[in-house]
């Protein structure tokens, strides 16, 4: 994938090509890196030579759902889904999920919910800490090359 942009990786989990696609146009026009991958596995497989700084993940996948890739990583997630039932709205509130979007969603939606992940994971780990798997290490991971649109607020990713 394309690794010239200067911000921060922002990895995007879907079955859905045109999801992928229209995520990773999003993100990289608010000046994000973006990897994106049609499933957990795919994920897996790129992670150990890579790092994300937050994931865009779907929850209802075959293979491996977006609740059980969360279970192996200690980054920020953010779910979307086009099912927000009570039961997985449920599982979404335990899970400590940076946060959710439900299916579609606004572009500057999506981006105000990745700064406000970005931003927690910053917060956590500040800039001499040790990076768990899954997350990538930058000199300043709030301020992609451009701006993003919407205003944030403290996400409370998973710890």
């Amino acid at each position: 994938m394309n690794d010239i942009l200067n911000g921060p990786t922002i990895a995007i989990v879907d079955d859905d090509p045109s999801m992928r696609r229209s995520l990773l146009r999003v993100v990289r026009s608010a000046g994000y890196r973006a990897e994106m991958f049609a499933s957990a596995r795919e994920f897996l497989e790129w992670l150990p030579g890579n790092r994300a700084a937050c994931l865009v993940l779907d929850i209802h996948m075959s293979e491996m759902t977006g609740f059980e890739l969360q279970e192996r990583l200690a980054v920020p997630i953010i779910f979307i889904t086009a099912h927000d039932d009570a039961p997985t709205l449920a599982r979404i509130e335990r899970s400590g999920a940076a946060g959710h979007l439900q299916k579609p969603f606004d572009p500057s939606t999506v981006l105000r919910a990745i700064r406000q992940a970005v931003q927690a994971r910053h917060d956590r780990v500040g800039d001499g800490g040790e990076l768990a798997e899954g997350t990538i290490q930058t000199t300043d991971p709030l301020s992609p090359p451009s701006s993003c649109d919407g205003s944030g607020g403290s996400g409370s990713g998973k710890p």
